[in-house]
């Protein structure tokens, strides 16, 4: 339903270096670099960066995007990856059973507060 994701970031080169490293746990790559966006996937770019200066940084944007992970393992290595690269921690890696009992799930707040998930079931 969905063919991509576009997030506003305040430092294109610092949140390309966050997303270069949270997202390759996820198994996506750096596939476009362009002067005000990076375009992040597996064969074509999905998640996309957009350079924003203007924007005003929150703590928590409102924005909640969540990703699909393959394993508990992955899902824990994308908690961690964000936390070594500067992000918030918004929800442990751990069950959700108030979703349904086999939701895992983490939840990090990016450079700017954008609040990414991911999930395995």
């Amino acid at each position: 339903m969905i063919d991509h994701i576009s997030v506003g970031v305040t430092d294109l080169a610092a949140s390309g270096a966050f997303y270069d490293s949270v997202l390759a746990t996820l198994g996506f790559e750096r596939l476009v670099t362009r002067d005000h966006t990076f375009g992040y996937g597996k064969k074509y770019p999905e998640f996309w960066i957009n350079h924003r200066p203007g924007m005003p940084r929150a703590d928590d944007t409102g924005l909640h995007i969540c990703l699909r992970a393959r394993s508990q393992d992955i899902v824990n290595a994308f908690h961690k990856a964000a936390l070594a690269a500067g992000g918030r921690d918004v929800g442990a890696p751990g069950i959700r059973p108030h979703h349904i009992e086999t939701y895992y799930a983490a939840f990090i707040g990016d450079l700017d507060g954008n609040r990414i998930e991911a999930v395995t079931f």
